[in-house]
């Protein structure tokens, strides 16, 4: 698997005139990129211009994560006892059955 590699602002848009003059094939191949890369920058660059072409970094606030987090280790806790409570109920259902066949 080859590594994967960045572009700046500046070479996606010299990427995109390039393919407005010598083509499209022939500048994808120059540059390896694949057409569903160059389309997307081109779509980035039509809606949002230049600010468009600047990477979208999703940042997470520390606090947030450790809010995440926490929340995730309480949902397992109330899977596990809600399932631990199912387990009683049904158990509990059985022997009431058993009592009431007289064989407890």
């Amino acid at each position: 698997m080859s590594k994967r590699r960045s572009f700046s602002i500046e070479q996606k848009m010299q990427i995109i005139r390039e393919v407005d003059t010598a083509g499209m094939v022939a500048t994808l191949r120059k540059y390896e990129i694949s057409h569903s890369l160059f389309y997307r920058w081109k779509n980035q660059f039509d809606a949002a211009g230049i600010d468009g072409l600047k990477p979208h970094y999703y940042k997470l606030d520390p606090e947030t994560k450790e809010l995440r987090d926490e929340n995730e280790k309480l949902k397992r806790i109330i899977a596990r006892q809600a399932l631990e409570l199912e387990v009683k109920t049904e158990l509990l259902k059985k022997t009431e059955q058993l009592r009431r066949r007289g064989h407890l």
